[in-house]
């Protein structure tokens, strides 16, 4: 069976399942149908009781046949029996597990009791049928004059919160929004932004969480793919509004919320503050009460390849994350967090923020991130946890060193993209005593956490107990990311250290295993793949290879897609920005792979962000001939004067790789290695020759 009708069956299979139960034709089919997903609900428990009940006869075989032996031929025989089995399984190969399971037990064992201690209480808000505003509501019961929210100047109580949040709801309430409505949210960080979206859920409006850089039509794109009826937005966008405002649908209303100076008098515009000043401070009458399971906000992805796309976060899912990195990572309630990330991500704004809205936190959130700022500000606001992503501990790491680095009361940092390349440095610069690196996608159910601290991890499969949390990586080529299936058309599984794409099981209902994908159902089928380990079983397909060493320790190698083929070897972007980021001094760089007219395979090119043209050409040479194999090192450079960043800094790459290093249509200097192994000026006359073979690279 090929990768096309092996993908043409999964189409087909998500397509049936979004249809099923619209054309039942009886009542009997209807019964056999219920009666089949209830089997397939229960299949789990059934394989898991099966196990235990067959571990459990040969335990109680073994335990009489040790008696039975030491009866009659006393202890001593016994235990050399028992140590020629031991001996017998070493000899076959078999002494390997015992020495990883004994490595990783207790690893294994602490997270497997705070993973427990999580699904206990997410089962017991589920059973309760609780919303995220229901637990934050307990908060402020809890502690009113509580401090949850620093921000410049300002401080906020749970009560203030709560206030300002009943307020929204009220407004909303009484222009007619109700249950299942969808109203975006436009606004840079400030406490105002957590106010109005935790409002509107109260009232059952799901939020999408609009990403401030988009512009014209990302910005249109946006707002419509996520149907929204109304849009809340920022004085300070009051411009790039004016901008689409022909492109919106008529029926969006507009509401602008002032931040600083004066409402605009727009007569599009609705005025929010003067709206929600006249409002009740009292919780909103509900008619319809949302519920556990139902959407919450949307939140979209980086639009590193393409358009943004909006994920799916329900309240039960909302919870789940922020109370999993809460009990794996170990925080406490007491904890002050720095929360320098954009509040419309799932990093800052569900992670950080739901610290304080489920667990009772302080947070302390600025507008923009600020690598100077960082541990200044985590030392005056006394943070003992510190939040990062992508390459902010990159840019800290560049900042000059000063004294005042090491004085702060920081007891952890946690985030996403510390590279392995300058994890080391960094905490012994900055004095850090743990680590908690996470990894997971805003839509998927793959998410995972470093416990124990292992320098370069993002998370671990356990060795001893996998079937717990129920993750895999398995094969795929490495330039499309179609897995590779066996004789029988399933999913291969990838040995230790051995790179492969990382999924995660799909377990509908099941906060921690449920795909709810995209608002695009198009987009959400093709991030399933079907027919996993077994035929019918489904895994959310996470698009990132990871390797698993021998203990289980996961490590993040590349994006499919990104890594190319150049000279017969198959080459990782990631891992080779981490090297030039270390011979550049920390500056901006993007690696993507770019076709040579008539050559195999696409060399690489390095993009690197140098406004001030401080870097050395023959210095990034020398850089990575020291540090890169051959065929991995970048054969053409070019230098950027301006950046194009998505909000979790990172670069985007999609339209630099198209461009490729065709010197006629970009105005950038492009940079080739020539055969002296210097890199030379590309010229509209050296491109062509490069293209026609003359030039060979």
């Amino acid at each position: 069976m090929d990768k096309k009708s092996n993908g043409k069956i999964c189409e087909n299979r998500q397509s049936e399942d979004l249809e099923s139960g619209k054309d039942i034709a009886s009542e009997d089919s209807s019964r056999a149908n219920a009666t089949h997903r209830r089997s397939l609900k229960t299949r789990p428990v059934r394989v898991l009781v099966r196990r235990l009940l067959v571990m459990t006869t040969i335990a109680i075989v073994l335990v009489a046949l040790s008696a039975v032996v030491c009866i009659f031929l006393g202890w001593k025989s016994l235990i050399q029996l028992i140590l020629v089995a031991v001996v017998a399984y070493v000899a076959a190969g078999k002494w390997k597990w015992f020495y990883v399971a004994l490595m990783t037990a207790p690893r294994d064992i602490k997270a497997l009791y705070k993973y427990i201690r999580l699904l206990i209480q997410i089962k017991s808000w589920q059973r309760k049928n609780l919303t995220l505003a229901d637990i934050f509501r307990h908060n402020v019961q809890k502690h009113p004059h509580k401090t949850c929210i620093l921000f410049e100047d300002q401080e906020w109580n749970f009560a203030q919160v709560e206030e300002f949040s009943n307020k929204v709801a009220n407004v909303f309430k009484s222009h007619g929004y109700k249950r299942g409505d969808v109203v975006a949210l436009l606004l840079e960080n400030r406490p105002e932004f957590i106010g109005l979206w935790l409002g509107l859920t109260k009232i059952g409006v799901i939020v999408p969480l609009i990403n401030t850089n988009q512009r014209l039509d990302s910005l249109v794109h946006s707002i419509t793919i996520a149907r929204s009826q109304a849009l809340i937005f920022g004085n300070d966008f009051t411009g790039a509004i004016n901008d689409i405002f022909e492109k919106i649908e008529s029926k969006v209303s507009l509401y602008q919320f002032v931040t600083e100076g004066k409402f605009s008098e727009d007569q599009k515009f609705r005025d929010l503050n003067q709206l929600l000043s006249e409002a009740a401070i009292t919780p909103p009458a509900n008619s319809e009460k949302a519920e556990h399971h139902d959407r919450l906000v949307y939140i979209y992805t980086s639009g590193t390849t393409g358009l943004p796309k909006a994920a799916v976060i329900s309240n039960s899912r909302y919870i789940f994350i922020a109370a999993a990195i809460h009990w794996l990572a170990g925080f406490k309630s007491s904890d002050t967090f720095y929360v320098p990330l954009p509040l419309y991500h799932t990093a800052g704004g569900c992670m950080s923020v739901g610290q304080m809205l489920i667990y009772g936190a302080t947070i302390v959130i600025r507008k923009k991130f600020s690598a100077s700022a960082y541990f200044l500000e985590c030392a005056k606001y006394k943070c003992t946890i510190g939040h990062y992503i992508g390459e902010m501990c990159r840019y800290i790491l560049a900042v000059q060193p000063k004294p005042t680095d090491t004085q702060h009361h920081l007891r952890m940092i946690y985030g996403n993209g510390l590279r392995p390349q300058i994890w080391v440095q960094f905490i012994e610069r900055f004095n850090i005593p743990k680590v908690s690196e996470f990894y997971g996608a805003t839509e998927g159910n793959a998410n995972i956490v470093n416990v124990d601290n292992t320098v370069g991890s993002i998370g671990f499969i356990s060795r001893i107990i996998p079937a717990v949390y129920p993750i895999s990586i398995i094969k795929v080529d490495p330039q499309t990311g179609e897995p590779i299936r066996d004789a029988r058309g399933l999913c291969i599984p990838c040995k230790p250290n051995e790179p492969g794409v990382f999924i995660g099981k799909i377990i509908p209902n099941n906060p921690s295993r449920a795909f709810l994908g995209y608002v695009d159902e198009e987009a959400s089928k093709k991030k399933v793949v079907c027919d996993v380990f077994r035929k019918g079983d489904k895994a959310f397909l996470s698009g990132d290879i990871i390797v698993a060493d021998e203990f289980g320790n996961l490590f993040f190698k590349d994006r499919t897609g990104d890594t190319y083929r150049w000279k017969g070897e198959n080459v990782s972007t990631s891992e080779v920005e981490a090297v030039l980021s270390n011979v550049i001094s920390y500056k901006d760089v993007v690696v993507y792979g770019v076709e040579i007219r008539g050559q195999e395979g696409r060399a690489g090119m390095a993009a690197i962000y140098d406004p001030d043209g401080t870097l050395k050409l023959t210095y990034l040479a020398e850089g990575t001939k020291k540090a890169l194999p051959f065929y991995a090192r970048p054969i053409f450079v070019r230098i950027l004067k301006k950046l194009d960043m998505t909000g979790t800094y990172k670069l985007k790459k999609n339209d630099l790789q198209r461009e490729g290093f065709d010197v006629t249509k970009i105005s950038d200097d492009v940079y080739y290695l020539d055969a002296t192994g210097a890199y030379t000026l590309v010229t509209p006359d050296i491109y062509e020759k490069i293209n026609n073979g003359i030039i060979r690279v």
